[in-house]
Parts: C-alpha cells; sequence; structure tokens
C-alpha cells in the first residue's frame, strides 16, 4: 500500500509519527508531505521521519490562502508520480482534494467543531472522516468515531513515558512548583476574531506571585518582559515537561488537552468551546474551560487555585479513568487507512497485501 500523509502543524507529526512507523513496519510505502508551520520541520527531524517541505509559512489570511494553494498544487504533481492507494490528513483540504484527482481513498481525522472552512473544503472530498465521539456535528455516513481524542495517538501510556530529566534541561528542580503556559497566534482561519487572556504579562506575574515558574511557549513573538519565561527546551520535549508540570494555562487547545491526558490539570483560556475540551472537563475534570468574557481573571483564579492546592492523587485518580475509557488513537488512524481500501474492490488486494 502506498500511503501520502500530510502535515500542516507541529501536532499533526506528533499525531502520525507511530502510524508512520508501524506502517512502514507492515511494508507499506509512506511518503510524507508537510507545510512550513512554527517547529514543523524541526519535529520532523527530531524523528527522523523522512519527508518534503512543499510550501512556507503564512502570517495572514490572505497569505494563508495563497501558501495553502501552492502547497495543494505541490502536492498533486507529487501524488500523480507516486500514485497513492490513500492520502490522509488532519483537516486535509489539500489531501482529499488531491485523493479525488488521482483516484486515491482519503481519510480525514478532525476534531474542531468551528472549523467552517474544513467543512466546505474537506468533508465533502473525503471518503472516510474519522473524529472523536465527542464530536458534535452531523458529518453523515462518512463518519467513524472512537472513544478517543487525537492526543492518545502519541500520549497513551503505551506509546509515551515522560522523562525526569527534562527538568534539570529547564533549570528546575523535581520539587520545583511550575506551570506551562501556551500562547497562541491566532492567524489560523478558524481563530480569527477570536481571544484568550488580556495581558499575558499580567497573567505571568499573578501566577508567579501564587509561587510557580512560568515557562512559556509561544506561537507569537513575546514582550520582552516575558522573555525570560520562554521555554528553552527542545520542541520535541514539550510532553515531558507537561508531563510534570504542576498545571497548564493557556489558549491552545491541543495543548490543554495534552496536559490533561498526561494528568496535568489544565487551564484552557479561549473564547471557542470545543466538544472534546467540554468533555475533558465534564466526564474528567482534568480541563477547566473559560470561553466567556471574563474569561482573563476566572481563569487565573483556578489557576492559582491550583497551585496553591497541589494535589497530585486527585489528578492521577482522574487520569487513570479516563485511561480505562479510551484507546490508543495510533491503533485507530492503522485500521482506518488500512481498511478504506476494502471498501473498493479494485483497491482490495492492496489492503489484504498490508496486513
Amino acid at each position: 500500500m502506498r500511503v501520502i500523509v500530510t502535515i500542516q502543524h507541529p501536532a499533526h507529526v506528533h499525531f502520525f509519527k507511530h502510524a508512520i512507523t508501524e506502517l512502514e513496519a507492515d511494508g507499506n510505502d509512506v511518503y510524507v508531505f508537510a507545510r512550513e508551520n512554527e517547529v514543523v520541520r524541526d519535529l520532523l527531524e527530531s524523528y527522523d521521519i523522512d519527508h518534503e517541505i512543499l510550501a512556507g509559512e503564512s502570517d495572514s489570511l490572505f497569505s494563508l490562502a495563497r501558501v495553502q494553494a501552492t502547497y495543494e498544487a505541490r502536492l498533486l504533481a507529487r501524488a500523480r508520480k507516486i500514485k497513492p492507494d490513500v492520502i490522509t490528513a488532519i483537516g486535509g483540504p489539500a489531501a482529499t482534494h488531491v485523493a479525488k484527482l488521482v483516484g486515491a481513498k482519503s481519510v480525514v481525522f478532525y476534531d474542531t467543531e468551528h472549523a467552517t472552512l474544513i467543512k466546505m473544503l474537506a468533508y465533502p472530498f473525503a471518503d472516510i472522516i474519522c473524529t472523536p465521539e465527542c464530536y458534535d456535528g452531523d458529518i453523515g455516513s462518512k463518519k467513524v468515531e472512537y472513544p478517543g481524542y487525537h492526543e492518545l495517538a502519541y500520549l497513551h501510556p503505551d506509546r509515551f513515558e515522560p522523562d525526569p530529566a527534562v527538568l534539570e534541561e529547564a533549570g528546575l528542580e523535581p520539587d520545583d512548583t511550575f506551570v506551562v503556559m501556551r500562547l497562541s497566534s491566532w492567524d489560523s482561519s478558524h481563530d480569527m476574531g477570536q481571544g484568550g487572556f488580556n495581558d499575558p504579562i499580567e497573567a505571568v506575574e499573578r501566577l508567579e506571585d501564587a509561587g510557580a515558574t512560568v515557562l512559556i511557549t509561544s506561537e507569537v513573538p513575546l514582550p520582552d518582559e516575558l522573555e525570560a519565561n520562554r521555554m528553552t527546551t527542545s520542541p520535541e520535549q514539550i510532553h515531558d515537561l507537561l508531563a510534570y508540570a504542576d498545571c497548564f494555562v493557556g489558549e491552545g487547545a491541543t495543548t490543554a488537552a495534552e496536559a490533561a491526558i498526561l494528568g496535568t490539570p489544565a487551564v484552557y483560556v479561549n473564547s471557542l468551546s470545543l466538544g472534546y475540551m467540554q468533555e475533558l472537563e465534564d466526564e474528567y475534570g482534568l480541563v477547566f474551560n473559560f470561553n466567556d468574557e471574563d474569561r482573563h481573571a476566572r481563569s487565573l483564579e483556578k489557576a492559582v487555585s491550583i497551585i496553591e492546592n497541589r494535589d497530585e492523587e486527585t489528578w492521577q485518580r482522574r487520569r487513570n479513568r479516563l485511561l480505562a475509557d479510551r484507546v490508543d488513537v495510533t491503533d485507530v488512524i492503522v485500521r482506518e487507512l488500512e481498511t478504506v481500501l476494502t471498501t473498493d474492490p479494485d483497491r482490495s488486494t492492496v489492503a489484504a497485501n498490508a496486513d
């Protein structure tokens, strides 16, 4: 089986990395194409994933359209030579369009209900759309639900064990209280007009006053006052830090969900609400969502409370319950990529040979 995997965000690297390894170990040919975005290139190289960057970064909605068009045209050119059986992506307008043009199947994974452009541009062309069970939206017969979250493709305990050496590399002692903070750029198509913290400087000061060291990972340039808080560890170590942090506080849903799955309470500060984030709060009490106009003040009150009342046993107990309910999502990825071909008689022998 010939598989094309498309990557347009750092989280996509993590999502697909174990599936790529398993597919290749099973004798399949896997081709990875990416769009430059934040640390995508660094992550692909650090995980030794052979890849090709097809387009650069964007800094506005207009440039995003131009970059995306370039990316899709170049992906089409590569796919015509490769003749893939299946193309996969998170979101995936380019993947689904190119798959139709070259006669391949397309499998899309998605968990963001408010991304209307993805629904308009990708869903109509996809063969399979895989979502967590908590996804709030009617996709129709193409939808395949699974009991999990994207982050369980790489943070399930069968896939990941945190390395305590990260603490020393970050200049921390094992008993230090620290918070990981994430600041977003708000330039994605589904983030336009949204917001998180009113004042990141004031947020950091509140957390530090509560006794925490604050380590910041940011998609945007930091004010001079916060440069000393910037994380200095390598990008692939973010999950090790999250696992040992006392709290995550930030604007990024992916990082908040990652923290929760690792047993670290997450305070999510974003005007957008998401089905899986709400489930992580309502069902497991590992995320605290602050989406209203007073999100800045209320989120910091919650974060300070978590820091001042450290209770690791409670968070680990909640995490264990989550893991008992949910699956290793890499298994879902591999299964769907292999079984989508069996729906097409002309490709059924390819799927059989991939078992």
